[in-house]
């Protein structure tokens, strides 16, 4: 965690609807006038697309479990490097993978592959986060230490699985029948790396559908937001105070679960965040600009050397 230079993050896997949360966050960096350093957790991934699919061939060859959710397809420790040396100077080096042809022919370059590596643009005044490992810890890697408030984003698993599908096939172009054997390969590192992640997170958003979804590889339409509640958690290590009665009153059809738990209309969910979040970055900076003027205070109390 950094005073001086706030990192903020969303962790939410690939169909979780971390969208909303990326709206939320761009609206109030824009009210509050701050200008983020964006990093996309799949610019982190060791593999480009026509590397990882011969990554993958390998590994079902050899009857291994493998894919994006392991830290052996990602390079956590350069991630770690980056949020270690904003933290402490404001700076760091990233760079982009390419999801779409438009991106491709902006850069020039094939769908799929990344960006050269690139210094992050001076003067920000926090660095967003938004990708699969927020939250990661693992033996040698802790990412999780370096956020100063962390937002996870889970909708429960069929409604995951049928944003996912529908994605993957409308605008990736996969076959059905190959997304659900990602699903398949996947779940052990989605179990042991990416569902241990929303313990260590301030809030938890979870998207949880109130029409039928049974068969998620049968559906047809996501469910709508006016068709789903949004569950609201707060986790207890979280290192901010949160207002539940202004909450309550401020988002109509609010009604508290637990203690700790909120549940909202899907049509709410974008209010509640803004809500929950602006105070929260305010807090952040709020910080960030006493600890500079205490340092520049200190700073302008040293004796003047050169004259000596």
């Amino acid at each position: 965690m950094s005073i001086q230079h706030p990192i903020v993050g969303i962790t939410g896997s690939s169909g979780a609807g971390t969208s909303t949360a990326v709206r939320a966050f761009a609206r109030i960096f824009e009210q509050l006038k701050l200008q983020s350093a964006l990093v996309e957790g799949d610019a982190f991934h060791a593999y480009d697309r026509e590397q990882l699919r011969r990554v993958l061939e390998r590994a079902r060859i050899r009857g291994e479990n493998f894919s994006l959710f392991g830290p052996s397809a990602n390079l956590l420790e350069r991630l770690e490097q980056l949020l270690r040396e904003y933290g402490e100077a404001g700076t760091g080096t990233v760079r982009h993978y390419l999801h779409s042809d438009d991106e491709a022919r902006e850069w020039a370059q094939p769908v799929g592959t990344f960006t050269p590596w690139e210094w992050l643009p001076e003067g920000t005044d926090l660095l967003f986060y938004e990708g699969l490992h927020g939250g990661y810890i693992g033996e040698d890697v802790n990412i999780a230490r370096h956020m100063d408030l962390l937002i996870g984003v889970v909708p429960v698993i069929n409604l995951e699985w049928i944003q996912k599908i529908r994605r993957d096939t409308n605008e990736r172009g996969y076959q059905p029948e190959e997304v659900r054997r990602t699903i398949l390969r996947r779940m052990p590192d989605y179990v042991n790396h990416i569902v241990p992640q929303y313990s260590r997170t301030d809030i938890n958003f979870q998207r949880v559908p109130l029409v039928d979804t049974s068969n998620p590889f049968d559906s047809r339409e996501i469910p709508l937001p006016e068709e789903s509640l949004v569950v609201i958690h707060f986790n207890e290590r979280t290192r901010f105070k949160w207002d539940f009665d202004m909450l309550l009153n401020e988002l109509p059809g609010a009604f508290q679960s637990h203690a700790q738990t909120l549940v909202v209309p899907g049509l709410q969910q974008q209010r509640a965040l803004e809500l929950m979040l602006k105070p929260a970055i305010a807090e952040l900076i709020a910080r960030r600009d006493a600890a500079r003027a205490e340092r520049g205070a200190d700073d302008s109390s040293e004796p003047d050397q050169r004259s000596n």
